[in-house]
């Protein structure tokens, strides 16, 4: 397995009063999988997220990356992992008005102290991957939202991680913008191999995964697999939702 997560728990103190939001969530992700998280707000959602990051430190449980644990590495050792075993994707790009496209695909390598030959051509080869090589020389401000968040993508596969973690990628977009970006994250899994883990509110993008894990009240409400394609697998999805609305 690419991600594990074993009995995660997390809990904020407001005042007095103990706000539990993970209460014991496991899950696997394995490799090439495309795994998506739904789910209403206040579910945890991104606080799972923030805790495989180990952006925010989990009250328990266990998280490997690649059969390793992570959760108890030391500052120095989680920046090493989140640089080259982890690739990020977030709602609102982040990519660096001052670099050129390919500058800003190329920034986890140029972190890391790894700026060779090797790192340009995977810098081209994604960019080509990707459809963006007519836009590598231009900034963001010149390009469009889809493609900023392809650029996004391409600079979250760089360092070949062992998963990438995408945070409501879609948010911001329109509807074809999303589906170039989620076309994105398929044409990474079926040509690169990528393992993706993604957040999400949107039952049209979650409607392209693998698989499918709804959280409600920081636990695991129903896990669907995708078996009958994206449209009614779409459908199952919204049926599941209306039916944990009732509830």
């Amino acid at each position: 397995m690419m991600l594990e997560v074993s009995n995660l728990r997390k809990s904020y103190q407001v005042g007095k009063t103990k706000y539990e939001v993970l209460k014991g969530v496991s899950l696997e992700v394995g490799q090439g999988e495309f795994v998506a998280v739904m789910g209403p707000s206040g579910s945890g959602k991104t606080t799972l997220l923030n805790c495989i990051s180990c952006y925010i430190p989990a009250d328990e449980g266990i998280i490997s990356l690649g059969g390793e644990p992570i959760a108890a590495l030391d500052e120095q050792a989680l920046a090493k992992v989140r640089n080259q075993k982890l690739g990020f994707v977030f709602q609102d790009f982040l990519l660096l008005d001052g670099l050129t496209v390919r500058e800003n695909i190329l920034l986890p390598r140029i972190i890391a102290g790894q700026q060779n030959t090797n790192m340009e051509q995977a810098a081209d080869h994604l960019c080509d991957v990707f459809g963006i090589s007519h836009i590598k020389n231009k900034y963001p401000a010149e390009i469009s939202g889809g493609e900023k968040q392809r650029t996004a993508v391409a600079r979250a596969l760089i360092n070949n991680p062992l998963v990438i973690l995408a945070d409501e990628p879609t948010g911001n977009l329109d509807s074809k913008s999303s589906r170039a970006v989620i076309g994105s994250f398929m044409q990474a899994q079926r040509e690169l191999g990528a393992t993706i883990f993604m957040v999400t509110h949107d039952s049209f993008s979650a409607s392209f995964c693998d698989r499918v894990i709804i959280l409600r009240d920081g636990t695991i409400y129903r896990t669907l697999v995708n078996h009958s394609g994206q449209s009614a697998f779409q459908d199952e999805l919204l049926d599941v939702i209306r039916e944990m609305g009732k509830e």
